[in-house]
C-alpha cells in the first residue's frame, strides 16, 4: 500500500530554533572580536541570503556556512569558524521550545492513524536535526527533507519528489513558501495561524481561507514575507486550503483527508 504523507514545516510552524535570537548574535560577536570592530556581519549574510533566494539559489541560499565564509573573506577575516558547533551549544532549553506543549501528542496521533510523517524544511540537516533532537520531535518523523539532500528547496515543490507516495498534507507558516509549495503540487496546504481572531476561529478551519477577513490577513502576511508593500490582491498560490490555530485542530482536517 503506497505511503500517505503528511509534511511539516519546522521553524515557526513546531518549534523555534536559537539562530535568531543566539547563534547569529554570536556569530556577529565572534567577525567583531577578530576585526578589532562591531561590523553588521548579520545584516550582510540576510541580504546574500535573500539574493540568492531571488536567483531562485534555494540550496545556497541556506548555506550559511558558505555565506558566512564568504562575508568573512570579503571583511579580510582569514581565520573562518563553522556554524554547526555554535547551533549545537545554543540548542538547549529554553533557548529552543516547542510552539505547543500538545505538538508531541499531535505528532503521535497521526501517525498512529496511518500517516506517514516527513519535515520539509530549507534548514540544512545539521542545523535543524540537533534542534529537533533536543526537543523529541526527530523520532517522529520517516524523512527530514532539507536542500542539501534534495537538491532544491521551497517554495520548489521538486523538494517532494524524495517522498514515495502521496503527500496529503503541508502544514506550515509561511505563504511564500509553505503555502505556495503546497498548492503548486496541489497538496492540501495547511496555514498555521496562532494569531488567528477569534472571530476567524469561530469559522470552521475549512471555511476561514474564503472568508474575506482572512483573504485580507494573507495579503498583509504575504506584503510582508515578499517586501511587496504596494501588492492590493493576493494571488491564489498563496491562499491556503485550510486554516487553522493550533495543532489540535489538525487531526479533525486529516481525518478527512484519511476517508478521501
Amino acid at each position: 500500500m503506497s505511503k500517505r504523507w503528511v509534511t511539516f514545516d519546522l521553524d515557526g510552524t513546531l518549534m523555534q530554533n536559537p539562530f535568531g535570537v543566539w547563534v547569529f548574535p554570536e556569530i556577529a560577536a565572534v567577525v567583531s572580536g577578530k576585526l578589532g570592530w562591531t561590523c553588521d556581519v548579520i545584516a550582510e549574510m540576510v541580504a546574500e541570503h535573500e539574493r540568492r533566494m531571488e536567483q531562485g539559489r534555494y540550496v545556497e541560499a541556506y548555506d550559511w556556512d558558505d555565506i558566512l565564509g564568504m562575508q568573512c573573506k570579503q571583511l579580510g577575516v582569514t581565520e573562518s569558524f563553522e556554524i554547526e558547533p555554535l547551533l549545537r551549544k545554543h540548542a538547549v532549553s529554553p533557548k529552543i521550545h516547542l510552539l505547543e506543549p500538545g505538538i508531541l501528542k499531535v505528532l503521535r496521533a497521526i501517525k498512529d492513524s496511518g500517516f506517514a510523517l516527513a519535515v520539509v524544511t530549507n534548514g540544512f540537516y545539521k542545523f535543524q536535526a540537533p534542534v529537533m533532537e533536543a526537543l523529541g520531535l526527530l523520532d517522529f518523523f520517516d524523512e527530514v527533507l532539507t536542500p542539501e539532500r534534495a537538491g532544491t528547496g521551497k517554495p520548489d515543490p521538486k523538494i517532494l519528489d524524495m517522498l514515495p507516495g502521496d503527500v496529503v498534507a503541508h502544514v506550515g507558516d509561511r505563504l511564500d513558501h509553505d503555502v505556495r509549495m503546497a498548492n503548486l503540487r496541489n497538496v492540501t496546504s495547511v496555514f498555521i495561524d496562532r494569531k488567528l481572531p477569534d472571530e476567524l476561529r469561530a469559522l470552521e478551519a475549512q471555511l476561514r481561507s474564503g472568508d474575506q477577513r482572512m483573504i485580507a490577513r494573507c495579503l498583509e502576511k504575504w506584503k510582508k514575507e515578499s517586501r511587496n508593500s504596494a501588492a492590493s490582491t493576493l494571488p491564489s498560490e498563496f491562499l491556503p486550503t485550510v486554516v487553522i490555530y493550533s495543532m489540535d485542530e489538525l487531526m479533525l482536517i486529516l481525518n478527512e483527508e484519511k476517508g478521501g
